[in-house]
């Protein structure tokens, strides 16, 4: 048997393929033509975002029996055309959950008490302490749009602030307890002090954050997503800072991640958000924590029905 390995991954999950039985192909950053030529034999796959498994290649993947997700979103696969074939799909945002929520968390407390701001200043011979007077997340309440393992993982790190907990979701119900309060997302945007993103993307999430969606926010609320790029239209999150309509946004993805790529708009549109000392960008890494580096890799093994390593 053949498992193709198409991102970096945990050792771990390499020794249980091969105490499985697996021959490992180990391709990380491997091109889609590429791809196609491994996949001729190959029983396994495992992919991060960098991957497209579209029905071409899953029709030139005969022998394929199952495809691994290191972390979340499987926006990246053609569901249908994988069931159809009987191909096995798994995720492991249990791995990561955790990660996301403390990065989203660190971004707010950031924002919140401007943290970089000061630092910045500080180091440029400033000392603003009017000028930098923070918030206590005590006093707010946060809006959590998606209540999944990443949403729900937020919640809980938040939990020791004592904050009022709103929360959406369009597949769940029931799920509010304690702090955490189940609301439409109406009543989200127009009571949250902060706003944070915890969804898929998929064709209903796709430009969710957009002129509407800013539009029924009231109490101008910090933004935060750290779930896919272009979950936000970039375009309408900056009109959003500039009309005051958000107080600031903590941001880990962006709509197109491969800067090398950027057009002239899109390089202004980067530029003007950072720029702006209300807003927070990290290059994607809310979940790939040490942690969860290793974490993926176990869920992920554990779910396929690896065997496990000595």
């Amino acid at each position: 048997m053949k498992a193709v390995i198409t991102s970096r991954c945990h050792p771990s999950l390499l020794n249980r393929l091969e105490k499985s039985g697996y021959e490992i192909i180990f391709q990380p950053g491997i091109s889609y033509d590429e791809l196609l030529l491994w996949m001729r034999d190959a029983q396994g796959l495992v992919i991060s975002t960098g991957v497209r498994v579209d029905r071409n290649l899953l029709n030139q993947s005969p022998a394929l029996q199952w495809i691994g997700r290191l972390g979340s979103g499987l926006e990246h696969v053609d569901l249908e055309a994988a069931e159809a074939r009987g191909i096995q799909v798994f995720s492991s945002p249990e791995g990561n959950c955790d990660a996301v929520g403390e990065h989203a968390l660190a971004l707010l407390l950031n924002l919140m008490n401007r943290i970089q701001v000061s630092s910045t200043e500080v180091k440029a011979g400033k000392w603003l302490r009017e000028e930098n007077r923070g918030r206590e997340l005590g006093t707010l309440t946060v809006g959590i749009i998606g209540y999944g393992n990443t949403g729900s993982a937020f919640a809980k790190k938040l939990a020791g602030f004592g904050v009022q907990i709103l929360a959406y979701d369009k597949y769940r119900r029931s799920f509010g307890s304690g702090n955490v309060k189940e609301v439409s997302l109406q009543a989200l945007l127009q009571h949250s002090d902060v706003v944070s993103m915890h969804v898929p993307l998929n064709a209903e999430t796709m430009h969710m954050a957009d002129k509407a969606f800013f539009a029924q926010m009231k109490k101008q609320p910090w933004f935060l997503n750290t779930s896919r790029g272009k979950v936000h239209d970039t375009t309408d999150l900056l009109d959003a800072l500039a009309n005051q309509q958000i107080a600031g946004a903590g941001l880990d993805v962006l709509e197109n991640e491969r800067l090398e790529t950027y057009t002239e708009i899109e390089t202004k549109q980067l530029n003007a958000l950072l720029s702006l000392p209300n807003v927070l960008i990290t290059p994607h890494i809310a979940g790939y924590s040490h942690e969860a580096f290793f974490k993926m890799s176990k869920v992920l093994a554990d779910k396929i029905g690896l065997a496990e390593a000595d």
